[in-house]
Protein backbone atom coordinates (compact mmCIF):
# COMPACT_ATOMS: atom_id res chain seq x y z
CA UNK A 1 0.00 0.00 0.00
CA UNK A 2 2.82 2.39 0.86
CA UNK A 3 4.44 1.66 -2.52
CA UNK A 4 1.11 2.41 -4.24
CA UNK A 5 0.83 5.71 -2.39
CA UNK A 6 4.36 6.53 -3.39
CA UNK A 7 3.50 6.00 -7.05
CA UNK A 8 0.44 8.22 -6.67
CA UNK A 9 2.55 10.99 -5.17
CA UNK A 10 5.08 10.62 -7.98
CA UNK A 11 2.37 10.78 -10.63
CA UNK A 12 0.78 13.83 -8.96
CA UNK A 13 4.15 15.56 -8.80
CA UNK A 14 4.84 14.71 -12.46
CA UNK A 15 1.46 16.10 -13.49
CA UNK A 16 2.13 19.29 -11.57
CA UNK A 17 5.50 19.65 -13.27
CA UNK A 18 3.86 19.25 -16.68
CA UNK A 19 1.22 21.85 -15.86
CA UNK A 20 3.82 24.29 -14.54
CA UNK A 21 5.97 23.69 -17.62
CA UNK A 22 3.04 24.49 -19.91
CA UNK A 23 2.33 27.67 -17.94
CA UNK A 24 5.98 28.75 -18.23
CA UNK A 25 5.99 27.99 -21.97
CA UNK A 26 2.74 29.94 -22.45
CA UNK A 27 4.05 32.96 -20.52
CA UNK A 28 7.35 32.90 -22.39
CA UNK A 29 5.72 33.12 -25.82
CA UNK A 30 6.66 36.46 -27.37
CA UNK A 31 3.80 38.85 -28.05
CA UNK A 32 3.49 40.84 -31.25
CA UNK A 33 3.67 44.48 -30.18
CA UNK A 34 2.39 47.10 -32.60
CA UNK A 35 3.09 50.79 -32.18
CA UNK A 36 6.01 52.23 -30.28
CA UNK A 37 7.05 53.50 -26.89
CA UNK A 38 6.66 57.25 -26.45
CA UNK A 39 8.30 59.14 -23.61
CA UNK A 40 5.78 60.48 -21.13
CA UNK A 41 6.55 64.07 -22.13
CA UNK A 42 5.70 63.25 -25.76
CA UNK A 43 2.32 61.66 -25.11
CA UNK A 44 -0.74 63.70 -26.04
CA UNK A 45 -4.41 63.92 -25.01
CA UNK A 46 -7.04 62.11 -27.03
CA UNK A 47 -8.39 65.31 -28.59
CA UNK A 48 -5.04 65.68 -30.38
CA UNK A 49 -5.18 62.19 -31.92
CA UNK A 50 -6.07 62.38 -35.61
CA UNK A 51 -7.87 59.58 -37.44
CA UNK A 52 -7.71 61.02 -40.97
CA UNK A 53 -5.13 58.44 -42.16
CA UNK A 54 -7.38 55.64 -40.93
CA UNK A 55 -10.37 57.12 -42.76
CA UNK A 56 -8.34 57.41 -45.98
CA UNK A 57 -7.27 53.75 -45.77
CA UNK A 58 -10.79 52.57 -45.00
CA UNK A 59 -12.24 54.50 -47.94
CA UNK A 60 -9.66 52.97 -50.24
CA UNK A 61 -9.97 49.35 -49.12
CA UNK A 62 -13.42 48.91 -47.52
CA UNK A 63 -16.69 48.94 -49.44
CA UNK A 64 -20.05 50.25 -48.19
CA UNK A 65 -20.97 46.77 -46.92
CA UNK A 66 -17.88 46.56 -44.75
CA UNK A 67 -15.96 44.09 -46.90
CA UNK A 68 -12.19 44.57 -46.95
CA UNK A 69 -9.89 44.29 -49.95
CA UNK A 70 -7.18 42.48 -48.03
CA UNK A 71 -5.54 41.19 -51.21
CA UNK A 72 -4.65 44.62 -52.60
CA UNK A 73 -3.95 46.11 -49.18
CA UNK A 74 -1.51 43.31 -48.41
CA UNK A 75 0.28 43.95 -51.72
CA UNK A 76 0.72 47.68 -51.07
CA UNK A 77 3.82 48.19 -48.94
CA UNK A 78 3.07 51.92 -48.87
CA UNK A 79 -0.41 51.47 -47.42
CA UNK A 80 0.69 48.82 -44.97
CA UNK A 81 3.26 51.35 -43.79
CA UNK A 82 0.53 54.00 -43.48
CA UNK A 83 -1.41 51.62 -41.22
CA UNK A 84 1.73 51.06 -39.13
CA UNK A 85 2.23 54.82 -38.83
CA UNK A 86 -1.40 55.31 -37.79
CA UNK A 87 -1.02 52.69 -35.06
CA UNK A 88 2.19 54.40 -33.92
CA UNK A 89 0.22 57.65 -33.73
CA UNK A 90 -2.40 55.93 -31.56
CA UNK A 91 0.47 54.77 -29.33
CA UNK A 92 1.22 58.39 -28.55
CA UNK A 93 -2.14 58.88 -26.82
CA UNK A 94 -2.38 59.30 -23.07
CA UNK A 95 -5.91 58.15 -22.14
CA UNK A 96 -5.20 59.03 -18.51
CA UNK A 97 -5.45 62.73 -19.37
CA UNK A 98 -8.93 64.30 -19.11
CA UNK A 99 -11.12 63.25 -22.04
CA UNK A 100 -14.79 63.07 -22.97
CA UNK A 101 -16.33 59.61 -23.16
CA UNK A 102 -16.89 60.09 -26.90
CA UNK A 103 -13.16 60.64 -27.37
CA UNK A 104 -12.35 57.50 -25.38
CA UNK A 105 -14.90 55.38 -27.24
CA UNK A 106 -13.79 56.61 -30.66
CA UNK A 107 -10.13 56.07 -29.82
CA UNK A 108 -10.51 52.50 -28.58
CA UNK A 109 -12.99 51.43 -31.30
CA UNK A 110 -10.62 52.68 -34.00
CA UNK A 111 -7.69 51.06 -32.19
CA UNK A 112 -9.47 47.69 -32.06
CA UNK A 113 -10.48 47.75 -35.73
CA UNK A 114 -7.09 48.93 -36.98
CA UNK A 115 -5.23 46.39 -34.86
CA UNK A 116 -7.51 43.60 -36.10
CA UNK A 117 -6.82 44.47 -39.74
CA UNK A 118 -3.10 44.74 -39.02
CA UNK A 119 -3.22 41.23 -37.58
CA UNK A 120 -5.01 39.83 -40.61
CA UNK A 121 -2.67 41.53 -43.09
CA UNK A 122 0.27 39.97 -41.23
CA UNK A 123 -1.26 36.50 -41.79
CA UNK A 124 -2.84 37.02 -45.22
CA UNK A 125 -3.84 35.01 -47.18
CA UNK A 126 -6.11 33.42 -44.58
CA UNK A 127 -9.76 32.43 -44.45
CA UNK A 128 -10.58 33.30 -40.84
CA UNK A 129 -9.19 35.02 -37.77
CA UNK A 130 -9.94 31.76 -35.96
CA UNK A 131 -7.11 30.14 -37.91
CA UNK A 132 -4.74 32.11 -35.67
CA UNK A 133 -6.00 31.08 -32.27
CA UNK A 134 -4.15 28.60 -30.07
CA UNK A 135 -5.72 27.48 -26.82
CA UNK A 136 -2.45 26.28 -25.33
CA UNK A 137 1.03 27.67 -25.89
CA UNK A 138 1.00 28.86 -29.50
CA UNK A 139 0.20 32.28 -30.89
CA UNK A 140 -3.32 33.48 -30.11
CA UNK A 141 -4.27 36.60 -32.05
CA UNK A 142 -6.80 37.66 -29.41
CA UNK A 143 -4.25 37.83 -26.60
CA UNK A 144 -0.82 38.00 -28.29
CA UNK A 145 -1.36 40.80 -30.81
CA UNK A 146 -1.05 44.01 -28.81
CA UNK A 147 -1.08 47.76 -29.32
CA UNK A 148 1.24 49.75 -27.08
CA UNK A 149 -0.57 52.76 -25.64
CA UNK A 150 0.67 54.99 -22.82
CA UNK A 151 3.36 52.50 -21.84
CA UNK A 152 1.00 49.49 -21.70
CA UNK A 153 0.34 46.69 -24.18
CA UNK A 154 -3.33 46.05 -24.98
CA UNK A 155 -4.48 42.93 -26.79
CA UNK A 156 -7.70 42.81 -28.80
CA UNK A 157 -9.35 41.09 -25.85
CA UNK A 158 -8.13 43.71 -23.40
CA UNK A 159 -9.28 46.60 -25.58
CA UNK A 160 -12.75 45.10 -25.73
CA UNK A 161 -13.17 43.84 -22.18
CA UNK A 162 -11.01 46.24 -20.14
CA UNK A 163 -11.38 49.51 -22.04
CA UNK A 164 -14.60 49.54 -24.07
CA UNK A 165 -17.13 47.43 -22.19
CA UNK A 166 -16.62 49.20 -18.84
CA UNK A 167 -17.82 52.44 -20.50
CA UNK A 168 -21.37 50.94 -20.56
CA UNK A 169 -22.14 51.75 -24.20
CA UNK A 170 -23.78 48.64 -25.69
CA UNK A 171 -23.51 49.98 -29.23
CA UNK A 172 -19.78 49.19 -29.21
CA UNK A 173 -20.84 45.66 -30.12
CA UNK A 174 -22.05 46.99 -33.48
CA UNK A 175 -18.82 48.93 -34.06
CA UNK A 176 -15.83 46.72 -33.18
CA UNK A 177 -14.99 44.33 -36.00
CA UNK A 178 -12.81 41.23 -35.66
CA UNK A 179 -12.44 40.75 -39.43
CA UNK A 180 -15.29 38.22 -39.64
CA UNK A 181 -18.56 38.21 -41.57
CA UNK A 182 -20.42 37.53 -38.35
CA UNK A 183 -19.14 40.84 -36.98
CA UNK A 184 -20.93 44.13 -37.59
CA UNK A 185 -20.15 46.10 -40.72
CA UNK A 186 -16.76 47.80 -40.75
CA UNK A 187 -17.54 51.41 -41.63
CA UNK A 188 -15.35 52.91 -44.34
CA UNK A 189 -14.56 55.90 -42.16
CA UNK A 190 -13.04 56.35 -38.72
CA UNK A 191 -15.18 56.91 -35.65
CA UNK A 192 -14.92 60.53 -34.54
CA UNK A 193 -16.04 61.95 -31.20
CA UNK A 194 -18.11 64.73 -32.81
CA UNK A 195 -20.07 62.26 -34.95
CA UNK A 196 -19.97 59.25 -32.67
CA UNK A 197 -23.61 59.16 -31.56
CA UNK A 198 -24.89 59.19 -35.14
CA UNK A 199 -22.21 56.75 -36.35
CA UNK A 200 -23.07 54.26 -33.61
CA UNK A 201 -26.81 54.64 -34.20
CA UNK A 202 -26.48 54.10 -37.94
CA UNK A 203 -24.31 51.03 -37.52
CA UNK A 204 -26.69 49.57 -34.92
CA UNK A 205 -29.63 50.01 -37.30
CA UNK A 206 -27.64 48.50 -40.16
CA UNK A 207 -26.68 45.54 -37.97
CA UNK A 208 -30.31 44.66 -37.20
CA UNK A 209 -31.38 45.25 -40.81
CA UNK A 210 -28.96 42.51 -41.91
CA UNK A 211 -30.87 39.19 -42.13
CA UNK A 212 -27.71 37.31 -41.20
CA UNK A 213 -27.81 39.16 -37.85
CA UNK A 214 -31.53 39.57 -37.16
CA UNK A 215 -34.76 37.93 -38.37
CA UNK A 216 -38.26 38.45 -37.02
CA UNK A 217 -40.97 35.80 -37.24
CA UNK A 218 -44.24 37.56 -36.38
CA UNK A 219 -46.26 34.33 -36.46
CA UNK A 220 -44.12 32.83 -33.69
CA UNK A 221 -43.30 36.04 -31.85
CA UNK A 222 -39.66 35.06 -32.28
CA UNK A 223 -36.59 37.17 -32.84
CA UNK A 224 -33.57 35.37 -34.25
CA UNK A 225 -30.42 37.27 -33.35
CA UNK A 226 -26.69 37.18 -33.80
CA UNK A 227 -25.11 35.33 -30.86
CA UNK A 228 -23.31 38.60 -30.08
CA UNK A 229 -26.50 39.58 -28.27
CA UNK A 230 -26.24 36.49 -26.07
CA UNK A 231 -22.49 36.62 -25.53
CA UNK A 232 -22.76 40.17 -24.20
CA UNK A 233 -26.32 40.05 -22.90
CA UNK A 234 -25.53 41.84 -19.62
CA UNK A 235 -24.22 44.84 -21.57
CA UNK A 236 -27.78 45.37 -22.85
CA UNK A 237 -29.64 44.91 -19.56
CA UNK A 238 -29.90 42.77 -16.47
CA UNK A 239 -32.93 40.79 -17.66
CA UNK A 240 -34.11 39.46 -21.05
CA UNK A 241 -36.95 42.02 -21.00
CA UNK A 242 -34.51 44.88 -20.35
CA UNK A 243 -32.23 43.63 -23.12
CA UNK A 244 -35.09 43.57 -25.63
CA UNK A 245 -36.11 47.08 -24.62
CA UNK A 246 -32.55 48.30 -25.20
CA UNK A 247 -32.42 47.02 -28.78
CA UNK A 248 -36.06 47.79 -29.67
CA UNK A 249 -35.48 51.10 -31.45
CA UNK A 250 -32.79 49.57 -33.67
CA UNK A 251 -35.08 46.86 -35.04
CA UNK A 252 -36.27 47.44 -38.63
CA UNK A 253 -39.80 46.07 -38.19
CA UNK A 254 -42.58 48.08 -36.47
CA UNK A 255 -44.19 44.99 -34.94
CA UNK A 256 -40.82 43.72 -33.73
CA UNK A 257 -40.10 47.08 -32.09
CA UNK A 258 -43.45 47.13 -30.31
CA UNK A 259 -43.10 43.53 -29.12
CA UNK A 260 -39.53 44.11 -27.95
CA UNK A 261 -40.53 47.13 -25.88
CA UNK A 262 -43.16 45.07 -24.06
CA UNK A 263 -40.88 42.04 -23.73
CA UNK A 264 -43.30 39.85 -25.67
CA UNK A 265 -40.71 38.07 -27.78
CA UNK A 266 -38.67 34.93 -27.55
CA UNK A 267 -35.12 34.99 -28.89
CA UNK A 268 -32.96 32.35 -30.54
CA UNK A 269 -29.46 32.39 -31.97
CA UNK A 270 -28.53 32.62 -35.61
CA UNK A 271 -25.28 31.01 -36.74
CA UNK A 272 -22.11 33.06 -36.43
CA UNK A 273 -19.97 33.29 -39.55
CA UNK A 274 -16.25 33.34 -38.73
CA UNK A 275 -15.16 33.53 -42.38
CA UNK A 276 -13.03 36.51 -43.35
CA UNK A 277 -14.93 39.72 -44.17
CA UNK A 278 -13.09 39.86 -47.46
CA UNK A 279 -14.18 41.79 -50.53
CA UNK A 280 -14.46 39.40 -53.44
CA UNK A 281 -14.29 41.01 -56.85
CA UNK A 282 -17.00 39.72 -59.15
CA UNK A 283 -16.73 39.46 -62.91
CA UNK A 284 -18.80 42.06 -64.78
CA UNK A 285 -22.07 40.67 -66.13
CA UNK A 286 -20.89 41.08 -69.72
CA UNK A 287 -17.56 39.34 -69.11
CA UNK A 288 -16.78 36.39 -71.39
CA UNK A 289 -17.05 32.94 -69.78
CA UNK A 290 -13.94 31.51 -68.23
CA UNK A 291 -12.16 28.86 -70.30
CA UNK A 292 -12.64 25.24 -69.18
CA UNK A 293 -10.04 23.92 -66.77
Amino acid sequence: MSRFRGWLRLLAASGLIVVLSLVVIRQSQPKTIVGRHWNLADRIPLNQIRHSTWTALLRQYVDVNGNVDYANWSRSSADRLRLEEYLEHLSRANPDLPAEQGELLSFWINAYNALSIHGILAEYPTSSIQNHVSNMWGYNIWRDLCLRVNGHDYSLGQIEHEQLRPMKEPQIHFAIVCSSRGCPRLMNEAYEAEQLSEQLRQNAKQFFADPSKCRFDASKGELQLSPILRWYAKDFGETPAAQLKTIADWLPDDQARTSAKTGQLTTTDLDYDWSLNERIEELPTDAPPLPPQ
